[in-house]
């Protein structure tokens, strides 16, 4: 079974190629500017920016988590709770508006489009997934459900090969995963298993009829107003990635985890599901990693944010790309960075909840 810090650690030899196959001091924002969000693409939600006492955090606890963000080579850190952003940093030429690599934040992504094709009724995540992938039907793989790809227990072939170098470099990343071999049967080993998640592009492209990039940017980022995020695509320009290549700013990851804070819900309208958002980071998704929901990281066993509540969750990246949402206290810390800058991670971005939280309203 691959851990967090393991896949993290694999993921770290195939930056190099991943790269190849795509064709100073830091300004606290929150503190020198408290008005509205001046960057706001949409007419909708715009963030406020208040300091941080006036959010139910210290400072003093922010600034020190802030530096060592800044030495590990983050380019931004933001703190929100509820509609306010608290403390928000920009270092080593980041800015508000120039997306980065999210790597496997993409994966959260991912699930959550599968979440509003279900409330479509384009498809249900017990479906056999071969009902979508042709190539499976009468295979070993016409057993493997839309579910056992959201929680990596699918059986689907695995290696540092095949993952972290075939997928990455394969022309086509969708078609090179959908033909790999049906190792083991589903629910029997958990993987992380980036092929295997590549594989929803066909079940969502196949299932609401559109590219999973276009699905995207109609139903979650332009609600959302994530208008700096975009999902990548491959070489052969058939493809989106959907367990890497997602392109996005700290605002704009904040916002998505206001949605997941809130419910699923956003400005009035339910963009997704509340009963999806409970499946996907409510608990285990499987029996085999009690710290793994549908495709996003739990705090079930307190490894992926020690001493915060058991109800945290997170999205997280290669490099320390983090995206973490309590909904105890609304709060919502992103931190982004230049992959191999450091070593900034989860556990880190899980102080600000520990050790700047003061209160919990």
């Amino acid at each position: 079974m691959t851990s967090r810090r393991g896949a993290a650690a694999l993921l770290a030899v195939a930056v190099a190629l991943l790269a190849a196959a795509c064709t100073g001091g830091g300004a606290a924002l929150s503190e020198d500017d408290p008005s509205a969000d001046r960057h706001a693409r949409d007419e909708g939600f715009v963030w406020r920016t208040v300091r941080p006492n006036a959010a139910g955090l210290d400072l003093s606890a922010l600034r020190l988590i802030a530096r060592d963000a800044r030495r590990e080579g983050s380019t931004c850190l933001l703190v929100a709770r509820g509609d306010r952003i608290a403390a928000e940093w920009y270092w080593h030429g980041g800015t508000v508006d120039e997306a980065v690599a999210g790597f496997s934040v993409t994966k959260s992504v991912t699930s959550t489009l599968v979440g509003i094709a279900q409330a479509d009724g384009a498809l249900d995540i017990d479906d056999r997934a071969a009902k979508y992938v042709p190539e499976w039907r009468g295979t070993r793989a016409a057993a493997v459900t839309v579910r056992d790809l959201l929680s990596n227990d699918s059986g689907r072939e695995w290696s540092r090969e095949t993952d972290y170098a075939g997928l990455i470099l394969a022309e086509d990343r969708t078609s090179y995963a959908v033909g790999l071999r049906q190792a083991d049967r589903p629910g029997v080993v958990w993987d992380y298993n980036n092929a295997a998640i590549q594989t929803l592009d066909r079940v969502l492209s196949t299932a609401t009829g559109m590219a999973t990039s276009d699905f995207a940017e109609e139903r979650l980022f332009e609600p959302l107003g994530m208008g700096d995020t975009r999902m990548t695509g491959d070489a052969s320009g058939h493809s989106t990635s959907t367990a890497f290549g997602l392109e996005s700013t700290c605002r704009d990851l904040a916002r998505f985890g206001r949605l997941f804070a809130q419910g699923g819900a956003w400005e009035g309208e339910q963009i997704v599901p509340r009963s999806w958002v409970e499946e996907a980071v409510g608990g285990p998704s499987q029996r085999l990693n009690a710290d793994y929901g549908l495709l996003w990281w739990l705090n079930g066993d307190g490894s992926l944010a020690p001493g915060a509540h058991r109800d945290v969750y997170a999205a997280i990246g290669f490099g320390g790309q983090v995206l973490m949402v309590d909904p105890r206290s609304d709060a919502v810390v992103v931190r982004l960075g230049a992959p191999g800058d450091g070593d900034f991670d989860a556990d880190d971005a899980a102080r600000v909840l520990t050790e700047a939280l003061r209160s919990r309203r």
